[in-house]
């Protein structure tokens, strides 16, 4: 570049600089709108300062739901203890006089919990220890939709989800919702990530499903598969168990297909 420069003609020299005429109409078009360029100036760095607060307080808060979120839980395990009369220590609260007594109360505190942080991940998980609860007060209409929002607003990626499935599907069933059910289960199957203690469990509630729609021989033989890819993992133990009892009521076992023998032989 320096060589090219001073090669220039001395018409080339005598022209005014681009970058100049470039500069003084910039200049002039500048000093017209400054009030205007001003203000966006203006927008822009509040709307940047704004974003990085809204960033700061967003973690802040779900640092401090998160925070409560595990006291409340801590609390809500305390033990249950009936038909005695206990004084709790200093600073600590009483044991629980019975299940369902830490049942309503695990309801009534992450009910509102949720409503005080909404919009948080810490809410969103509570989802799950309160639809467990409201599962056991049978209360299976406000499982499914508690559980059922876990499965909306989670991660796909979530190792949550197939814990949430399991509860909506386990609450489908005890209403009589059995293809309800079964459509959890198999979404339950879906979310399950290899190495996982649930693994083969989604399709294992599957075999129970279709085994109480009298759909025998579609269980045993997702069961015969779970048992083949499982092995001794925990739900190869509990189809083992469900096949002897299939088979007890003169359901022919079936043998597993390829494909549940190519995972044993994978694994």
């Amino acid at each position: 570049m320096a060589e090219k420069s001073e090669k220039m003609t001395k018409q080339e020299l005598s022209a005014p600089d681009a970058f100049q005429l470039y500069g003084a109409e910039a200049s002039d078009w500048l000093m017209k709108r400054s009030q205007i360029i001003s203000t966006i100036a203006v927008v822009l760095v509040v709307g940047g300062l704004i974003a990085a607060l809204v960033q700061y307080f967003s973690n802040r808060s779900e640092e401090a739901a998160a925070k409560q979120l595990g006291q409340a839980l801590e609390s809500l395990e305390r033990p249950v203890v009936e038909g005695v009369q206990l004084q709790p220590a200093a600073g600590e609260l009483p044991p629980f006089k019975s299940e369902q007594e830490r049942n309503e109360t695990t309801v009534t505190e992450l009910t509102k919990f949720r409503t005080d942080h909404k919009g948080t991940e810490a809410a969103l998980t509570a989802a799950l220890p309160l639809g467990k609860a409201q599962y056991r007060l049978g209360k299976y209409d406000d499982a499914v939709a508690t559980f059922g929002e876990y499965t909306k607003d989670a991660p796909k990626s979530s190792p949550l989800l197939t814990a949430a499935y399991e509860g909506q599907g386990y609450a489908h069933e005890a209403k009589g919702q059995l293809d309800q059910a079964l459509e959890s289960f198999k979404q339950m199957s879906k979310a399950e990530t290899s190495g996982e203690f649930m693994q083969g469990m989604g399709q294992y509630h599957q075999a129970r499903i279709l085994a109480a729609q009298g759909k025998k021989d579609e269980a045993a033989q997702l069961l015969a598969d779970l048992k083949a890819s499982q092995g001794n993992a925990a739900a190869g133990r509990l189809a083992t168990e469900r096949l002897a009892v299939l088979a007890a009521q003169g359901v022919k076992v079936p043998e597993p297909t390829p494909a549940a023998t190519q995972k044993t032989d994978a694994g």
